[in-house]
């Protein structure tokens, strides 16, 4: 068994309602994930959505989610031109309309591509909003690709460091590491449809985590815990299957880093385990003891367990790792399963 000193623990407990969840999209890469979501019309209890932005046509399209049109008469409905200068006071401009959309929230995912004039500009202004509210705010942003040029990269490093003193946690997915898993030639709008899938995955794994009743739950005293601790942060996703798939889940997300980073150190752990009817607790405990051994001995580590009669024999394992400490860089892998998220001290 796992040394519940330093060990996961977890008793089952009676389920409260759902956790209010606020997903948040903002410029066009931030809505684009956010109809992304939408599409894959996951009901997850508790969850709802939000695109802003100053492109009027992008907005148009989206459905199922509150729409707040920002900087409406600075842009003129035509977007910020690459400016995050213009993002900014297009954000500045519609501070009541955001505050109204986000509402009461427990905890708001933000989520933008940086690089851009809106997602670089705003996304800085609605955290600061949503934490107005008093809610947990984690951000979910993307890196640019290399093809679209080192100005919009460095653009990007501007952004992503104004929004890190903004949330308590911050996920970067790196697009470029995303394309080292396919071929040279693969299709641009593949490409970006990789990095959308990305951010869903990342934000509807934690919701799930949080909102879906399971045999062992995690709530948001749990993750309040393991996201405020400082130091560096990820987040892993793996998947197994049959036999051993836990365990199998369990390795793919903390061995095969998409980071500059490793979990080894972590303070703070925060892991959940779904799988299909076969699932058993001694598979849970026997993952729970593999992550144990990769981070800090006196680390604390939550978990949560859910059985769901559609997994069949797969099994899917998220990972939020908290209070890393700084450490010389690792070599970037091929795998998608982890994704960056640099904290403040």
């Amino acid at each position: 068994m796992v040394d519940t000193a330093a060990r996961p623990t977890r008793k089952p407990r009676v389920r409260e309602a759902p956790a209010s969840i606020a997903v948040v999209g903002v410029g066009g890469g931030g809505c684009n994930a956010v109809v992304r979501m939408l599409k894959e019309q996951k009901q997850v209890p508790g969850v709802r959505y939000i695109c802003a932005n100053t492109d009027i046509k992008s907005l148009e399209r989206v459905q199922g989610a509150t729409v707040v049109h920002i900087g409406e008469r600075l842009t003129h409905g035509l977007g910020a031109g690459g400016n995050p200068e213009v993002g900014a006071q297009a954000a500045e401009s519609a501070r009541s309309a955001l505050k109204k959309a986000i509402g009461r929230a427990d905890l708001v995912f933000l989520c933008a591509g940086m690089g851009g004039g809106t997602g670089t500009g705003a996304a800085p202004t609605v955290a600061e909003i949503a934490k107005e509210t008093g809610a947990l705010v984690v951000a979910v942003v993307t890196t640019p690709f290399s093809f679209e040029g080192a100005r919009r990269l460095e653009t990007a490093h501007a952004g992503i460091a104004r929004l890190r003193d903004k949330v308590d946690n911050l996920i970067v997915i790196h697009n470029d590491r995303l394309l080292k898993l396919f071929k040279r030639d693969v299709p641009i709008e593949q490409a970006l449809l990789m990095a959308d899938e990305a951010v869903m995955l990342g934000v509807l794994s934690v919701a799930e985590l949080i909102n879906v009743p399971g045999e062992i739950n995690v709530d948001m005293a749990d993750v309040k815990t393991i996201m405020k601790l400082p130091g560096h942060a990820l987040m892993a996703l793996g998947t197994g299957k049959g036999p051993g798939g836990a365990l199998e889940a369990a390795r793919q997300a903390v061995s095969n880093p998409l980071l500059d980073i490793s979990i080894e150190g972590a303070k703070g752990v925060l892991f959940n385990v779904n799988g299909g009817p076969s699932l058993t607790l001694g598979e849970v405990n026997a993952t729970g003891e593999f992550i144990a051994t990769k981070v800090d001995p006196q680390a604390i580590i939550f978990f949560g367990m859910v059985n769901d009669p559609n997994m069949g024999d797969s099994v899917r394992i998220t990972v939020i790792a908290t209070g890393i400490p700084d450490k010389p860089p690792r070599p970037a892998s091929n795998s998608p399963s982890l994704w960056e998220a640099p904290r403040k001290s």
